[in-house]
């Protein structure tokens, strides 16, 4: 995944080519009572990219499964707290996973083409399922948290690449949900 993804990914807003909308993967605010980096770096990573003029519209993709935790809501609020205006922010509620992010964003939001934001490993692991799926899509790399504050995460990255290789080469897996079309306002191009 992360050979294939290589020539894919920036860190750079000025070089990454344009599209209409960027895929902003979701993750809980707080860990551990503290300010999640991966949260914050990726809602940086967002603002980076709209106020470039790079992208023209925000799809948030997250896991709204319980009555008190709604990732997308969350990161809309910040978005538009950082000066990101509402109407070019869409969300989808049925992220729970990267996969049906990917898949949602086709099938519901009819994007064939995505820059997707998140870390390094994570947008590696969603080209992957985006490339099995039709999608041209490029990642936006959001700053990297340091391997000792998350070894976690990276850890469950292993389980994750394999789950995501078996979903698409051998299982077929699909979205929990998917449902009604939605379309995504986008901005304006600059003149």
């Amino acid at each position: 995944m992360s050979l294939s993804a290589r020539n894919r990914l920036y860190q750079n807003a000025s070089r990454i080519p344009e599209a209409p909308v960027a895929l902003l993967l979701g993750t809980a605010k707080y860990y551990q009572g503290s300010i999640n980096l991966y949260y914050e770096y990726r809602i940086r990573a967002a603002v980076e990219l709209f106020e470039s003029g790079k992208i023209r519209a925000i799809l948030i993709s997250g896991d709204n499964s319980q009555k008190n935790y709604n990732e997308p809501q969350e990161m809309k609020q910040d978005l538009m707290a950082r000066g990101i205006p509402s109407e070019y922010i869409t969300l989808d509620y049925a992220g729970f996973r990267t996969l049906d992010s990917i898949v949602r964003a086709k099938q519901i939001f009819e994007q064939s083409s995505l820059i997707i934001v998140s870390q390094r490993f994570h947008c590696e692991r969603a080209i992957f399922l985006a490339d099995n799926h039709q999608i041209d899509a490029v990642g936006y790399v959001a700053k990297t948290v340091s391997l000792r504050w998350h070894i976690r995460v990276r850890l469950r990255e292993v389980l994750a690449r394999f789950a995501a290789f078996l979903d698409v080469k051998f299982l077929d897996r699909q979205p929990k949900f998917l449902g009604q079309k939605e379309v995504i306002q986008l901005k304006e191009r600059r003149q």
